[in-house]
């Protein structure tokens, strides 16, 4: 039980000198502006990628189905 209660502590320290991105005085929504900001990047990113990937397959699609009239 001693290495269960070492390492426990050893995890409480480290999180204790992490650098964390907001103020601890801070509070509500604030403190977590930048995950939320970060969060919004992220989702609109994927919504540009999955339409972008969604166009070319549309587009390919319509250019085989214009090929199988040759076959």
């Amino acid at each position: 039980m001693t290495r269960v209660t070492k390492f426990i502590r050893e995890v409480t320290d480290e999180l204790r000198r992490a650098s964390w991105p907001w103020d601890p005085k801070e509070r509500g929504l604030k403190r977590y502006r930048e995950l939320i900001d970060s969060t919004v990047v992220v989702f609109i990113a994927t919504l540009l990628l999955a339409a972008w990937i969604s166009l070319w397959d549309t587009v390919l699609v319509y250019f085989m189905r214009g090929l199988n009239w040759l076959v």
